[in-house]
Parts: structure tokens; C-alpha cells; sequence
């Protein structure tokens, strides 16, 4: 049993942190593409579905890959997930990326309202979760 209040509980919240680091950078990166101003017409390469399974209930998440070209001739490719479904390969789509980070480009429309209300719901959960594991670990040491 120490086994999981001394080596499991520390390593879950490492993990919520390094899952918290992981929302606010893509989130960022996302905003920071919005913000630059730069769009360029790209091309869908493959479409795809992974399925995860979150407690015994299959979660379908759309994956794409896109292929465009900035404002400077760099050839670039990137994939991004959450797109929808009906987009297949060799339709094309707008993208917006940043200059110096081309490849942190979104193909999806900007909602910064929407990303940062996810973002702010993400961290709240998280937030509440290391609390939680940190209260139940001090109890039992």
C-alpha cells in the first residue's frame, strides 16, 4: 500500500503537471498562428480516425495532415487533430501559422474565446486533481 501514496501519487501529479505544461503551450501556439496575420491555402495529405477508450466508451478522434507552403517558399507539414470529419485527402484548407514557427500551424478556425475557455476548464481540473492527491497524500504520511 505505501507503494501508492509514496511512488504512484507523486508520479500522477508529475504527470498533471506535465499534462497542465502541454494545454497552455498548445494553446499558445495556436493563439500566437491567429495572431501573425500570416494564412496560406494547404492541401489535406491523409485523414484519419484513432479511437481511445475512456472507460469502457470508445472516443473517435480525427486526425489530418497538411501540407502547405509559407510566405517565404518553406515547404511545410503538419499534423493536427480535432478537425472535421468530412475533410478528406486533397481538399484544401486555410491554415494559419506564425512566422518563425511554421510548423505549430491550425487549420482550424480561430476561437480564442472557445480555447481559452477550454484551456482555463483544463487547468481547473487539473488544478483540483493535484490538490486532491496532495491532501490525501499528507493524511497518510
Amino acid at each position: 500500500m505505501d507503494f501508492v501514496f509514496h511512488i504512484f501519487f507523486p508520479l500522477f501529479i508529475v504527470l498533471m503537471f506535465w499534462a497542465a505544461y502541454a494545454i497552455v503551450r498548445r494553446t499558445r501556439q495556436r493563439r500566437t498562428a491567429w495572431e501573425s496575420g500570416l494564412t496560406a491555402p494547404a492541401r489535406v495529405v491523409r485523414a484519419w480516425v484513432t479511437v481511445q477508450m475512456v472507460n469502457n466508451v470508445a472516443r473517435r478522434i480525427q486526425w489530418h495532415e497538411y501540407d502547405f507552403t509559407t510566405a517565404d517558399g518553406r515547404a511545410v507539414r503538419f499534423k493536427e487533430s480535432g478537425g472535421p470529419a468530412s475533410r478528406e485527402p486533397g481538399d484544401e484548407a486555410l491554415v494559419y501559422y506564425a512566422g518563425d514557427e511554421p510548423d505549430e500551424a491550425t487549420a482550424s478556425e480561430p476561437q480564442p474565446g472557445k480555447d481559452m475557455f477550454g484551456m482555463v476548464f483544463g487547468l481547473s481540473v487539473l488544478g483540483v486533481g493535484v490538490v486532491v492527491l496532495t491532501k490525501v497524500m499528507i493524511q497518510y504520511w
